[in-house]
Protein backbone atom coordinates (compact mmCIF):
# COMPACT_ATOMS: atom_id res chain seq x y z
CA UNK A 1 0.00 0.00 0.00
CA UNK A 2 2.49 2.33 1.16
CA UNK A 3 4.18 1.74 -3.00
CA UNK A 4 1.04 2.59 -4.70
CA UNK A 5 0.80 6.25 -2.18
CA UNK A 6 4.32 6.89 -3.16
CA UNK A 7 3.76 6.27 -7.01
CA UNK A 8 0.53 8.39 -6.81
CA UNK A 9 2.45 11.44 -4.79
CA UNK A 10 5.44 10.73 -7.42
CA UNK A 11 2.55 11.28 -10.28
CA UNK A 12 0.74 14.28 -9.28
CA UNK A 13 4.15 15.74 -8.71
CA UNK A 14 5.14 15.20 -12.56
CA UNK A 15 1.18 16.24 -13.83
CA UNK A 16 1.75 19.54 -10.96
CA UNK A 17 5.68 20.18 -12.78
CA UNK A 18 4.16 19.33 -16.20
CA UNK A 19 1.55 22.06 -15.80
CA UNK A 20 4.25 24.39 -14.38
CA UNK A 21 6.59 23.98 -17.31
CA UNK A 22 4.45 23.89 -20.04
CA UNK A 23 3.60 27.75 -20.51
CA UNK A 24 7.27 28.72 -20.40
CA UNK A 25 8.43 26.13 -22.56
CA UNK A 26 5.97 27.56 -24.58
CA UNK A 27 6.56 31.17 -24.08
CA UNK A 28 10.47 30.32 -25.46
CA UNK A 29 9.27 28.39 -28.71
CA UNK A 30 6.61 31.52 -29.63
CA UNK A 31 10.36 33.91 -28.71
CA UNK A 32 12.48 32.46 -31.20
CA UNK A 33 9.69 32.33 -33.56
CA UNK A 34 9.53 36.30 -32.95
CA UNK A 35 13.39 36.23 -33.38
CA UNK A 36 13.09 34.37 -36.82
CA UNK A 37 10.46 36.82 -38.04
CA UNK A 38 12.54 40.06 -37.31
CA UNK A 39 15.22 38.58 -38.89
CA UNK A 40 14.07 38.52 -42.14
CA UNK A 41 16.66 36.66 -43.79
CA UNK A 42 14.71 36.14 -47.06
CA UNK A 43 14.65 39.53 -47.45
CA UNK A 44 18.22 40.51 -47.20
CA UNK A 45 19.52 37.77 -49.23
CA UNK A 46 17.21 38.71 -51.56
CA UNK A 47 15.19 35.79 -51.86
CA UNK A 48 11.19 37.57 -50.89
CA UNK A 49 10.77 41.10 -50.35
CA UNK A 50 10.41 42.32 -47.16
CA UNK A 51 7.34 42.18 -45.27
CA UNK A 52 5.11 45.19 -44.06
CA UNK A 53 4.60 45.68 -40.38
CA UNK A 54 0.74 44.60 -41.43
CA UNK A 55 2.35 41.87 -42.65
CA UNK A 56 4.47 40.57 -39.67
CA UNK A 57 1.33 41.72 -37.42
CA UNK A 58 -0.69 38.67 -38.82
CA UNK A 59 2.14 36.82 -39.21
CA UNK A 60 2.69 36.44 -35.60
CA UNK A 61 -1.17 36.35 -34.90
CA UNK A 62 -1.21 33.23 -36.91
CA UNK A 63 2.10 31.97 -34.92
CA UNK A 64 0.26 32.55 -31.86
CA UNK A 65 -2.63 30.60 -32.85
CA UNK A 66 -0.67 27.77 -33.54
CA UNK A 67 1.13 27.65 -30.31
CA UNK A 68 -2.19 27.97 -28.59
CA UNK A 69 -1.47 31.47 -27.30
CA UNK A 70 -4.46 33.91 -27.39
CA UNK A 71 -3.21 37.12 -28.62
CA UNK A 72 -4.98 40.26 -29.95
CA UNK A 73 -3.62 43.59 -32.26
CA UNK A 74 -3.40 45.34 -28.72
CA UNK A 75 -1.08 43.07 -26.96
CA UNK A 76 1.61 43.32 -29.99
CA UNK A 77 3.79 45.74 -30.88
CA UNK A 78 5.69 45.58 -34.80
CA UNK A 79 8.01 48.38 -35.28
CA UNK A 80 10.81 48.30 -37.96
CA UNK A 81 13.40 51.34 -38.68
CA UNK A 82 16.01 51.93 -41.69
CA UNK A 83 16.50 50.61 -45.17
CA UNK A 84 14.87 47.69 -46.64
CA UNK A 85 18.43 46.15 -47.20
CA UNK A 86 19.41 46.49 -43.74
CA UNK A 87 15.82 46.85 -41.99
CA UNK A 88 16.15 46.11 -38.02
CA UNK A 89 12.77 44.53 -37.10
CA UNK A 90 10.97 44.38 -33.44
CA UNK A 91 8.48 42.22 -32.57
CA UNK A 92 7.01 42.10 -29.23
CA UNK A 93 3.85 40.43 -27.18
CA UNK A 94 2.36 40.78 -24.04
CA UNK A 95 0.06 38.25 -22.88
CA UNK A 96 -0.92 36.20 -19.86
CA UNK A 97 -1.76 32.24 -19.64
CA UNK A 98 -4.10 30.69 -17.42
CA UNK A 99 -2.53 27.51 -15.69
CA UNK A 100 -5.22 25.63 -14.28
CA UNK A 101 -3.65 23.46 -10.96
CA UNK A 102 -5.74 21.24 -9.57
CA UNK A 103 -6.52 23.19 -6.56
CA UNK A 104 -6.15 26.93 -7.82
CA UNK A 105 -5.91 28.81 -11.55
CA UNK A 106 -3.35 31.90 -11.23
CA UNK A 107 -2.51 34.04 -14.51
CA UNK A 108 0.90 34.02 -16.03
CA UNK A 109 2.30 37.25 -17.64
CA UNK A 110 4.87 37.12 -20.67
CA UNK A 111 6.47 39.51 -22.36
CA UNK A 112 8.20 37.36 -25.50
CA UNK A 113 10.31 39.71 -27.86
CA UNK A 114 12.44 39.89 -30.63
CA UNK A 115 15.20 41.38 -29.04
CA UNK A 116 16.50 44.84 -27.68
CA UNK A 117 13.41 47.91 -28.34
CA UNK A 118 14.12 50.10 -30.96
Amino acid sequence: MKYVLRICVVLMAIALAWKLLEPEIVNIMFQDDLRDLSAQLGSRIGLSQASTEEELRNIVLRKAEQRQIHLDLSQLTVRSSGPAETRVVYIAADYTVPVNLVVFTFNWHFNAASGPKL
